[in-house]
């Protein structure tokens, strides 16, 4: 194989890469030890996220393939790429998590289908509770207004269970 297949290779898996992934968070690593990038690593392999040192050149190829706008800014100096391939909020917790006590670690951007968003927006998406927690807070919201609904509408029954109750009650008595 030879260098322009490998490299129309590397193009075909970074695209497959940007398609089934989540949530993309781009970084900037200069200074980190290899100690810091293996520990780093193994934290971001743990919630199934591809830690990738890609080339800018191919890097670029592949985006302008798959429709990402934007991404040429980030395209500077070293960069690496977390794919989140679980849910979109892996990646920007462990990285951001990781970055408090690392701070040589940067965060520059990221992506969500296909849409470039600044730091700030990696920060916010990191924040957000796991989907389980989204989910259970969704059924909450949605379980209130029924079971108002149910107490509405069991008022005339029981209504009529107290008038029926007073009844038995009186006719008893007499």
């Amino acid at each position: 194989m030879d260098s322009l297949d490998q490299k129309k290779q590397t193009v075909s898996e970074i695209k497959d890469r940007f398609q089934k992934a989540h949530s993309v968070v781009i970084v900037e690593y200069c200074g980190l030890s290899v100690a810091e990038l293996t520990e780093l690593r193994a934290k971001l392999r743990a919630v199934n996220v591809d830690f990738k040192v890609l080339k800018n050149t191919l890097v670029k190829i592949a985006t302008d393939e798959v429709g990402v706008s934007d991404a040429d800014k980030y395209l500077q100096g070293p960069t690496a790429w977390a794919f989140s391939m679980q849910d979109p909020v892996s990646a920007p917790k462990v990285l951001l998590d990781f970055a408090k006590t690392h701070n040589k670690l940067v965060i520059k951007g990221g992506i969500i289908e296909n849409k470039v968003f600044e730091q700030k927006g990696v920060k916010a998406l990191a924040e957000l509770p796991p989907r389980e927690v989204l989910l259970a807070q969704l059924l909450g919201a949605m379980q209130g207004p029924l079971v108002g609904m149910a107490n509405v509408l069991q008022g005339p029954i029981r209504k009529f269970g107290y008038a029926l109750e007073a009844l038995r009650k009186e006719k008893a008595g007499a």
